[in-house]
């Protein structure tokens, strides 16, 4: 396929499918510098482990490794660890054409089962406003050009005292997508909340993700997911954040955590 814009949906529909994995051109739209936005990496991972086993239960956890940069055609293949009678943890990275690895993940599929425990306080914003009534995130010329495959609308936007983003987004072009597909191309769509941090833009690049899905069914209204980034540690060149989402309905659906390097 050509590197011309295309949609997720259409990159995967269009991934030249094998055992054990895919093969996929990433497209010029989908770039964020000299890789691909990590978002769009780890759905080719995902869709990789998921091709392995038709009966593999509900997605449950991610921990992905941004090894390298990742561009053109690469191959995304994946193996399974161990399948218990509830649980399977499945291995899959993301190589380009010389065979260096840019992504590594490890997924935890695993079905319900019966608790007592039953604690839920992922918590939710305070008066959820509609997305259709809030501004559209300003996108300067300089922004990645993965950046303008998403919609944004800005609830939240705190500045040097604390780095702290809160935004309703979805895909431009959603179709194509089941929703933890779609969720997991979505998730890693904000910037580093570091960046406000510092009154000069900054090069800035995620090292590693964990996310942890707090349902086995992720669903929202009209594609939109809130997305939270707030950066509690940064210096040395690194920062440490912690990532949340909510569906439309302000249903908590994720949490997850990741590493940032920070330059200059």
């Amino acid at each position: 396929m050509s590197v011309a814009a295309t949609s997720v949906g259409e990159l995967l529909a269009h991934a030249e499918r094998r055992d054990g994995g895919l093969s996929a051109t990433l497209p010029d739209n989908w770039l964020q510098g000299r890789t691909a936005y990590g978002g769009v990496s780890a759905a080719l991972a995902l869709t990789a482990a998921r091709g392995l086993a038709v009966d593999l239960p509900a997605l449950r956890s991610a921990q992905i490794a941004f090894v390298g940069p990742l561009s053109g055609k690469v191959d995304a293949s994946a193996t399974i660890l161990r399948r218990g009678r509830s649980a399977s943890f499945v291995d899959a990275q993301v190589a380009g054409e010389d065979g260096g690895i840019g992504l590594r993940a490890t997924f935890l599929f695993a079905a319900e089962r019966e608790s007592a425990i039953d604690h839920q306080d992922a918590g939710s914003p305070a008066d959820l406003p509609d997305p259709a009534t809030m501004p559209e995130m300003p996108k300067p010329p300089a922004v990645p050009a993965f950046f303008h495959n998403f919609e944004h609308r800005m609830i939240r936007l705190d500045g040097r005292s604390r780095a702290d983003l809160l935004m309703w987004v979805r895909l431009a072009r959603p179709e194509g997508l089941d929703p933890i597909t779609e969720l997991i191309a979505i998730a890693d769509a904000l910037p580093p909340a570091a960046i406000r941090l510092t009154r000069e833009p900054r090069p800035v690049s995620s090292m590693t993700w964990l996310l942890n899905l707090l349902t086995a069914t992720p669903e929202t209204r009209d594609h939109w997911w809130l997305l939270r980034s707030t950066a509690e540690h940064a210096r040395d060149g690194f920062s440490s954040q912690s990532m949340a989402i909510w569906n439309r309905d302000g249903t908590a659906i994720a949490r997850g955590m990741q590493s940032v390097a920070l330059f200059g």
